[in-house]
């Protein structure tokens, strides 16, 4: 599981802008993370990912944007839900028809 988040959605924002702009100063996007992320206080491998997506949710990476993945998970907690009141109402049908039935044939 995920722990929860320790940087605000403001100083990842300001970490990745940061990297974007300051890439040019170093020999590689790498060195340029890894010196920014000593400065933020977080692993470089940790805003290595925040630019990655970063630049997928702006169109220069291919990939799933934050907005499409927040949709998805929209999506399949919707989908989840009306399964399961398709289940319910199916259980109460089924339930509802062996009543009918019971009260039709008692003498």
């Amino acid at each position: 599981m995920r722990k929860s988040a320790k940087f605000s959605p403001e100083v990842q924002e300001r970490a990745v802008r940061m990297v974007l702009e300051h890439q040019g100063e170093h020999g590689s996007q790498w060195a340029a993370i890894s010196s920014i992320s000593a400065k933020f206080g977080c692993t470089a491998e940790t805003l290595r990912r925040w630019v990655r997506q970063a630049e997928r949710d702006r169109g220069l990476r291919p990939g799933t944007t934050t907005a499409e993945a927040e949709r998805l998970k929209q999506l399949e907690r919707e989908n989840r839900e009306l399964r399961q009141a398709n289940e319910i109402l199916r259980k109460a049908s089924a339930y509802f028809a062996q009543a009918e039935l019971d009260r039709r044939f008692k003498p």
